[in-house]
C-alpha cells in the first residue's frame, strides 16, 4: 500500500466498517509505524481490497481486511489473508491474531478455513 492508494482505500473502509479509519490513521501506519505492513489488491489499477498487520516480536496481528462490495465473494479476501500469513511467516512470526465482529459471518468463515480459532470475545465489539 502506498499513499496514492489511500483515497480508494478510504472508500472501501467507509463501506466496510462502522468506525472507519481516517486518512491520517493510514498515513501514520504507512509512514511512521515500523511494525506495520499493508498491502492492496488491484484490479485494472483500481484498489479493490486491502489488508494490514502489525508484526510484534514473533506475533502478527491483523489490523484490517476489507474488500470493495462489488468484488466480494471472489477470493480476494482469502488472497489478501494468505499474503499476510506468508509475510508474517517470512518475518519470523509464529502466531497470528485478529478481531472480527461476531455478526460478520463471511469473514468468520474465511478465518476458520484458514485455521483461525476463537480464543475469546470482547464485550460490545
Amino acid at each position: 500500500m502506498r499513499l496514492e492508494h489511500l483515497n480508494q482505500v478510504l472508500d472501501i473502509e467507509e463501506v466496510s466498517y462502522p468506525a472507519p479509519w481516517s486518512y491520517y490513521a493510514f498515513a501514520y501506519e504507512l509512514l511512521q509505524n515500523n511494525l506495520a505492513h499493508y498491502i492492496v489488491a488491484l484490479s485494472e489499477q483500481k484498489v479493490v481490497g486491502y489488508s494490514g498487520m502489525w508484526l510484534i516480536l514473533d506475533e502478527a496481528h491483523i489490523t484490517n481486511v476489507a474488500v470493495h462490495p462489488d468484488y466480494r465473494q471472489k477470493n480476494i479476501g482469502k488472497s489478501l489473508m494468505l499474503e499476510m500469513i506468508r509475510l508474517a511467516v517470512e518475518n519470523g512470526s509464529t502466531g497470528m491474531t485478529l478481531e472480527v465482529r461476531p455478526t460478520n459471518t463471511a469473514a468468520r468463515r474465511l478465518y476458520e478455513t484458514l485455521g483461525f480459532v476463537e480464543k475469546g470475545r470482547r464485550k460490545k465489539y
